[in-house]
């Protein structure tokens, strides 16, 4: 994949503005991003190798706390002080609450038909900087639409030619 754009959203549930940056060469991806909130504001980037596949992780509020991240591409994960993080054994991909960035993720790395796919998830809720493992089941619907589950979550997210959101019904919408 190709890319080098800038996307913006409006979070309507949260009430936030996001501006993020995508370069992919072909190499590797890497994703910067600013999100801000009603009461917070942060920076992401994301560093995806030449398989699609979370390598690094680093969120920074604007308070000062940070989160970072690696992963060795084959679904082990550590903090910044190298100490592994189990619970998120198996995870390949990241998803960050409040972007909508990072369900392009699993868009970008498949080869879709109409049968629903499985990603364990290593789900950051970038505010209060937690994270846990999260299943979630992405289906292609048509070119332009997925069914997105997670627990007892459910949506159909629109995306754009380069497979990133540009809908997000109740949550998220491009300007």
């Amino acid at each position: 994949m190709i890319l080098n754009r800038s996307i913006r959203w409006r979070g309507l549930h949260l009430d936030t503005l996001e501006h993020c940056h995508v370069i992919a060469n072909g190499r590797d991806t890497r994703i910067r991003g600013a999100i801000i909130g009603p009461d917070f504001g942060l920076f992401y980037r994301l560093k995806l190798d030449e398989n699609g596949h979370t390598r690094t992780v680093k969120i920074e509020r604007t308070d000062g706390k940070t989160l970072e991240l690696f992963a060795d591409g084959a679904g082990g994960w550590s903090d910044d002080r190298a100490e592994p993080i189990t619970a998120l054994n198996g995870c390949i991909d990241v998803d960050i609450w409040p972007t909508p960035l990072t369900n392009a993720l699993p868009v970008w790395r498949q080869d879709w038909t109409d049968q629903p796919i499985r990603f364990a998830m290593a789900w950051i809720d970038a505010t209060d900087l937690s994270f846990k493992r999260s299943e979630q089941v992405y289906t292609r619907l048509d070119p332009t639409h997925f069914r997105y589950q997670s627990a007892s979550f459910e949506a159909v997210l629109e995306i754009d030619a380069d497979g990133i959101v540009t809908d997000y019904p109740g949550l998220f919408s491009r300007i």
